[in-house]
């Protein structure tokens, strides 16, 4: 009589365990997804934390669909990130984007002297060289990139992991690609920067997650092309919704309790994949030990 109730109750425990792992895995990244990438940017500038800014800008940049003055705001605040950090380059480019967009702008009375000093002195040597960049409603836009890569859905602990992916970009556009990693969902992303090779009409991306990032439950990464400014125009994932990679803990198990009457059965369990133990006779198990494998995508 037990026994048929256990097998009664398997479907059900099986069914609860792979929507709960979904739950756990899907959420985090639709939650992201809804955020306001500007505002959540700005804040971590008036945090201090430029670094975890300027990703969360590079993120929104390469989003589709941006308004005019969403560029704006984003190329505004990509330039005080970087010029706090004393990167002039990168801040360079961030100004002559905003002024691409809107040749007249000029920073709040209010801003800082540093900020508006910087500003000056990058527009008028903008409009010296004959405002190169500024876009025109007439002109077509530059041909598009795209970069084409897939992700793999599960490694172990402790592993390297090789990525590869391949650059759609006829103007050659893209002169730099970087790999940006973290162990877990939280924190700054650490970055390396992943080779570019040329075959034919071809581009491919070479990049590879150390070892020691490797490390459960996930590895979130994304992989992102800058133009010769230093700006990004593509992305394949973004600190916003970055791809993820389950690492499993070999030696844990996911467990899920089923109450059967006055007791409780530990009716399934998670180690890669979902099993059952002590449901089926000795006979049956050796038989039928089937398994349930959930793979936890990016």
């Amino acid at each position: 009589m037990l026994l048929q109730r256990l097998r009664w109750f398997t479907p059900l425990a099986l069914l609860a365990a792979i929507h709960a792992v979904l739950l756990t895995t899907a959420l985090p990244a639709a939650a992201q997804g809804k955020q306001d990438l500007v505002a959540r940017a700005k804040a971590l500038f008036d945090d201090q934390q430029y670094e975890e800014s300027i990703q969360t800008l590079s993120a929104a940049l390469v989003r589709p669909n941006n308004t005019k003055e969403q560029k704006i705001e984003i190329y505004r605040l990509l330039a005080l990130d970087t010029i706090t950090l004393g990167r002039q380059d990168e801040a360079e480019s961030a100004v002559r984007g905003l002024l691409s967009l809107a040749p007249d702008y000029d920073l709040p009375k209010a801003e800082s002297p540093r900020f508006r000093d910087f500003f000056a002195g990058v527009k008028q040597r903008w409009e010296a060289e004959g405002k190169p960049g500024l876009v025109k409603e007439t002109e077509p836009p530059p041909p598009p990139v795209a970069m084409r890569h897939t992700s793999p859905s599960q490694v172990e602990q402790h592993t390297q992991i090789d990525l590869t992916a391949r650059l759609d970009d006829p103007g050659h556009r893209v002169v730099g690609v970087k790999l940006f990693f973290r162990s877990g969902s939280h924190g700054k992303f650490d970055a390396s920067d992943a080779p570019v090779t040329d075959a034919g009409q071809e581009r491919t991306v070479r990049a590879t997650i150390p070892p020691d990032a490797v490390k459960p439950p996930l590895v979130e990464y994304y992989l992102q092309g800058f133009d010769k400014g230093g700006l990004p125009i593509v992305s394949r994932g973004d600190a916003g919704l970055p791809l993820r990679i389950a690492v499993p803990e070999p030696s844990k198990a996911w467990v899920l309790p089923v109450a059967i009457g006055s007791g409780v059965l530990v009716a399934a369990a998670v180690v890669g994949g979902l099993f059952l133990a002590g449901v089926f006779n000795s006979k049956t198990s050796s038989a039928n030990n089937s398994q349930v494998t959930v793979n936890v995508g990016p």
